[in-house]
């Protein structure tokens, strides 16, 4: 279900290399150079649409962002995220290395590095971003009509609590913080270029598929 709105591959570059580049180049906009960006509250399953994507469309490249947050098992520097300590971080803001960045949660920072979509530009890929709402909005900001930017809706906020609730993976303290804030940014939803309701898996794939091939294959 869909509402419309108004109107990595590659030579992975080392982490150093992306922190330098990062502070001096800004991405060059050209006509083929198009982006997606799929936001949503947490919970929604964006990230499993985007490896949907990133397994059905062709030429698209996931954006690492960077962040501050502790890694996770499993997760490895440079292919899950940048991981920066809080003073590189600080640093990288500093010289002007994020077209956006956040502190998500006290003290947690996340970002969207300049040399990032640089290098997948320049490895001729189509870049997809799943992005927290205000990342989301500040990206398309930025890049205005190269980007397309996506809300990903579940069916109900009472559903969506209760995909969280259902995790175990946060106290009751974190559980209220993560659910305000999922009401905050459901407010947001008609700043975007279109808004999919999450409601059956299967159908939601199909219209997102959809609507980022029509958007990749429109010349601008």
């Amino acid at each position: 279900m869909i509402t419309n709105q108004p109107s990595v591959t590659g030579n992975q570059p080392s982490m150093a290399e992306i922190k330098q580049r990062g502070s001096t180049e800004n991405p060059a906009q050209k006509p083929n150079h198009k982006l997606i960006i799929f936001s949503a509250p947490s919970g929604s399953g964006k990230t499993t649409v985007v490896r949907h994507l990133l397994d059905t469309v062709p030429n698209l490249a996931f954006s690492i962002s960077a962040t501050t947050r502790p890694m996770r098992a499993g997760e490895r520097n440079g292919h899950d995220y940048y991981f920066y300590t809080n003073e590189e971080f600080q640093a990288a803001i500093q010289k002007g290395a994020f077209i956006e960045h956040e502190e998500v949660y006290e003290g947690v920072y996340y970002g969207t590095l300049k040399a990032e979509v640089q290098r997948l530009w320049d490895a001729g890929k189509f870049v997809i971003f799943d992005l927290d709402v205000e990342g989301g909005l500040t990206i398309k900001k930025y890049y205005q009509e190269q980007a397309l930017a996506l809300f990903l809706r579940p069916p109900s906020v009472e559903i969506l609590i209760d995909r969280l609730r259902n995790r175990n993976t946060e106290t009751d303290e974190q559980l209220a913080i993560r659910i305000a804030k999922i009401k905050s940014e459901l407010k947001f939803e008609q700043r975007f270029d279109k808004v999919i309701v999450n409601d059956v898996l299967s159908d939601t794939f199909v219209t997102a598929k959809n609507i980022v091939a029509h958007f990749l294959k429109t010349e601008d």
